[in-house]
């Protein structure tokens, strides 16, 4: 049976008048003194699942989370609610710390925020005991798993809570888990008797797209002044250098654009991330070790223009878009070199054999996805374990691609690749290897006399971007490789036997003319939000310029104050008396206290 508190709480602090999905059978659970593991995508909410049980229960909620970086935005966000909440980490000096631990041992506070690192001092669990603990939620749950794309080894520790407070109940949170994935987080945190709870995957909102990569920093120049000029959003690159060519080349080109990577000296991460979360419109050009817990709402595209090395990590990175559920875009630019580099990378790993194993499934995995002619958000959520139907929200259903028969195509390329490596006991590179196909003569083909191999010419049909997507998709299938002795070159694999000899039929993805145009351009299908009538528009803005104003006056993110999606209701209800207010989602008591009269004079103004 639902503990009616639990609600009363949703609507008094957080000004929601219901819960949604899992989040009521979730917040019981713990209330009542259960574990649970609870995997719910980005933006679903997770961070209510833990936070009102912590204002219900006794004492205070313990929250374990990584992100020491964004502590004080989560803890301002809760103040602004009214919550009772604080923190513990390395950037405090001595007596904030203090007061804090004070502040915890008197039961004044509803929630404190620990980094793993920290609670695992001796310290840190002499003060625990010190005082009434409601629950430990351990945010980020998937930091445990060794396999991971986020593995933290301090983490591991964190079973111990169990053995020392086994009457306290635990949540563990993710946004995303393979079932594999989600028994070592169990297995690991202790959590062997904690109910599970696994919301569906799917962001409907967010429209997933992969073009072909061709000039990459001008296809994303494009695509975000096409698509999303004066918005914010997130490109990730896979190195350091990359992050740093790419946001100083933006910047060139007059779009607010700031890098992010581990080897930034710390302050002037924190001052990006902080730039980022506060003002409005600002790209972020990072490494993945930009983007856990931010919470930024209105984050209108993710862009990736370096092939992600694992659908987990591509679908936690592009959840960062859309969270307050209006429409955002993924974009990601991937080619042939993307696959070379990501297949060198795995045979070069110092890890053992099942470790490239692993990697060489999750690199798999995920051109998978790159290369489907079917739905896409229908591959990537079956890797999660969902079923869906077609999603009518992606590049595949809005554009299918053509599947074509490439069985003669890919013998021409293996066939090439075979007789160039047996004339001169040499391999090529995909570059090299088109060349002789179309029969592009050269010096080098000259002196290397491979103008007169059979092979020469033989795939002058196909443009050369036609055949980099064959070899492209003969790299995915496995059915060439790169050579690890030579930088970049191609070799046969044992696969290859049987496509050469006519026993394998090969059906390939061809881009339609539309989508390859798209690839180099902005698409003329962009997501956009939905349209405000004139007069609720002019509301919407008169109520964001006010908000930035009240935020800066605060030193908090805008959407600290109020969220875009509270705004646009605002705009839309036009609310009268406090109480009409009071009933539009995200304006709990605190705020209405807070901001109800001002935000009351500015919809009478608007309508003067």
């Amino acid at each position: 049976m639902s503990d009616p508190r639990a609600l009363e709480v949703l609507q008094r602090v957080f000004g929601y008048e219901s819960f949604r999905g899992e989040q009521q059978a979730i917040v019981d659970q713990v209330i009542q003194g259960g574990d649970a593991l609870v995997l719910m995508p980005t933006g679903g909410g997770k961070s209510l699942c833990y936070q009102v049980p912590a204002l219900v229960r006794e004492g205070t909620g313990v929250v374990v989370s990584p992100l020491i970086a964004l502590m004080q935005d989560q803890v301002d966000a809760l103040t602004e609610l009214g919550v009772r909440a604080a923190y513990l980490n390395s950037t405090q000096d001595w007596q904030a710390a203090r007061e804090v631990e004070q502040a915890f041992v008197a039961g004044e506070l509803d929630l404190l925020y620990v980094a793993p690192e920290r609670l695992l001092t001796d310290r840190c669990l002499a003060l625990l005991e010190r005082g009434r603990i409601a629950l430990f939620a351990i945010d980020e749950a998937h930091c445990v798993s060794q396999w991971g794309h986020d593995f933290r080894p301090e983490y591991l520790g964190l079973s111990m809570l169990h053995e020392r407070w086994p009457q306290v109940p635990r949540i563990a949170l993710t946004a995303t888990a393979t079932e594999a994935t989600r028994v070592e987080i169990a297995q690991r945190l202790a959590l062997d008797d904690a109910r599970h709870f696994v919301a569906s995957f799917d962001r409907p909102n967010i429209r997933y797209r992969i073009v072909e990569k061709n000039d990459v920093r001008r296809q994303l120049l494009a695509f975000i002044r096409g698509e999303h000029e004066g918005e914010a959003g997130v490109v990730y690159c896979l190195s350091r250098s990359r992050v740093e060519e790419t946001a100083a080349f933006l910047s060139a080109q007059g779009i607010a654009a700031l890098p992010y990577h581990a080897g930034l000296p710390a302050p002037v991460r924190a001052a990006n991330q902080s730039r980022f979360l506060r003002e409005e419109g600002i790209v972020m050009v990072a490494t993945i070790a930009f983007g856990m817990g931010i919470d930024k709402p209105d984050v209108r595209f993710v862009a990736h223009i370096d092939l992600p090395k694992s659908v987990e990590g591509y679908y936690q990175e592009t959840g960062r878009a859309g969270r307050d559920g209006l429409p955002a875009n993924a974009w990601l630019a991937y080619g042939l070199q993307d696959v070379v580099q990501q297949r060198r990378m795995i045979d070069d790993s110092p890890g053992d054999e099942a470790y490239r194993r692993r990697l060489g499934a999750q690199l798999d995995a995920m051109l998978g996805l790159c290369e489907t002619v079917d739905c896409r958000r229908q591959r990537l959520l079956a890797y999660f374990g969902q079923r869906i139907g077609p999603c009518g929200n992606c590049d595949t259903c809005l554009e299918p691609p053509q599947a074509w028969d490439g069985t003669v195509a890919a013998q021409k390329v293996l066939s090439t690749v075979y007789r160039l490596w047996k004339e001169r006991g040499q391999r090529y590179g995909a570059g090299y290897i088109i060349d002789i196909l179309r029969g592009k003569r050269s010096e080098r083909t000259a002196q290397y006399g491979h103008e007169s191999l059979s092979v020469f010419g033989v795939g002058a049909d196909l443009s050369e971007t036609a055949w980099r997507g064959v070899l492209r998709q003969l790299l995915a299938l496995g059915l060439l490789t790169v050579d690890t002795e030579g930088y970049g070159t191609l070799a046969l694999t044992e696969d290859s036997r049987a496509v050469l000899k006519g026993e394998r039929t090969l059906m390939l993805r061809r881009e339609s003319e539309k989508s390859a145009a798209r690839g180099r351009a902005a698409s003329r299908g962009k997501t956009e939000l939905p349209q405000l009538p004139p007069e609720a528009q002019a509301l919407f803005e008169a109520l964001r310029n006010w908000r930035g104003e009240v935020a800066r006056n605060h030193g908090v993110p805008a959407y600290v104050i109020f969220h875009d999606a509270t705004l646009r209701e605002i705009a839309l209800a036009r609310p009268e008396t406090l109480e009409d207010l009071g009933h539009i989602n995200g304006v709990g008591a605190r705020k209405l206290e807070a901001y109800g009269q001002d935000i009351l004079e500015r919809v009478a103004g608007q309508a003067a």
